[in-house]
């Protein structure tokens, strides 16, 4: 099982990214896909989650209404739109597979079974 993420950069406070995870190894169906973040110095935090089946989303106060998570299911693709940056987003990104997750076990780590190896999101002038 492997996902990998991409699509990291530099961008100007304001601007916008997109990052990708590709999953491959196994059907996730049953699965809910996350997206955390690690900035330099502090504990990763969750950014948001979705279904992979069913497609429900579910995103940290911290992002809510400038980040949206959604997928591709022929191309096992997971997507995080990143609108409005700010400096307080510079973070290593993670996307992440969990189980059978419901809304409130979806914030905690440990829940997820497999992890991405990040992609570097610098918001900076």
């Amino acid at each position: 099982v492997q996902l990998q993420a991409s699509g990291g950069g530099l961008v100007q406070p304001g601007g916008s990214l997109r990052l990708s995870c590709v999953a491959s190894g196994r059907s996730f169906r049953d699965y809910v896909m996350g997206w955390f973040r690690q900035a330099p110095g502090k504990e990763r935090e969750y950014v948001g989650a979705i279904r992979w089946s069913g497609g429900g989303t579910f995103y940290s106060d911290s992002v809510k209404g400038r980040f949206t998570i959604s997928k591709d299911n022929a191309k096992n693709m997971v997507y995080l739109q990143m609108n409005s940056l700010k400096p307080e987003d510079t973070a290593v990104y993670y996307c992440a597979a969990g189980p059978r997750l419901i809304a409130s076990s979806m914030r905690t780590e440990s829940n997820y079974h497999y992890w991405g190896q990040g992609t570097q999101v610098t918001v900076s002038s």
